[in-house]
């Protein structure tokens, strides 16, 4: 599967305007019952082609783990960052995803003009996007799509990794920390542990009492 040939059109659009560093930035794990929120920031060389590039949501997770081998090596520079559940739980969801993506486009050694964020938002109430950046909804961007890729393969790793071995009882490894039937039965077992995002299982926590 040949990389989509319209993923440049957000970045050539922005270098024909004289734009010349774009970064793309994406997060993964909005969404699970327990663990971090990852974000990623890559810069790509321009128009570099990436044999099956794609958002993270559209590839399995065989062509993720190739694709972001891919990407760490060839990419002008790149950076990812977390946000913890406890802060999660602290705050909230989006204030988390958007402090994770700006840690993100922070740490990258090259600081870009402009940044692609996927989505709708650039802040939520305790955190905000400041580097300068265009909202990309439902968008096709290269830049973006190896952000996902990166941000969502680095919080599998993690979580099926690092979570797994601490707390092997809710089988991490199996559900990567999503609202799955086993994830449930795990957590009515055992209850939650201090990775769970407690304001995720209100809900939940609600049905047990």
């Amino acid at each position: 599967m040949a990389e989509n040939t319209d993923l440049w059109q957000i970045e050539r659009d922005l270098t024909e305007q004289g734009i010349g560093i774009i970064c793309g930035c994406d997060e993964a794990g909005a969404g699970p019952l327990a663990g971090p929120v990852y974000a990623a920031a890559v810069i790509l060389p321009p128009y570099y082609r990436i044999e099956g590039l794609n958002d993270s949501k559209k590839l399995t997770e065989k062509k993720r783990e190739a694709l972001y081998e891919v990407i760490t090596q060839k990419a002008v520079c790149w950076a990812v960052a977390r946000v913890e559940a406890a802060e999660i739980d602290a705050t909230d969801i989006l204030s988390a995803r958007m402090k994770a993506m700006q840690q993100a486009m922070d740490a990258l050694t090259i600081q870009p003009e402009i940044a692609l964020i996927d989505g709708n938002r650039d802040k939520g109430r305790s955190a905000a996007i400041t580097t300068p950046h265009k909202l990309v909804v439902d968008g096709k961007s290269a830049s973006i799509a190896a952000s996902s890729i990166l941000a969502k393969v680095s919080r599998d790793r993690f979580v099926a990794g690092e979570l797994d071995e601490r707390y092997p009882q809710y089988q991490f490894a199996k559900h990567k920390g999503y609202g799955t039937k086993l994830h449930y039965e795990m957590l009515g077992k055992f209850g939650p542990c201090p990775e769970h995002r407690r304001s995720f299982l209100k809900k939940w926590e609600e049905k047990r009492i």
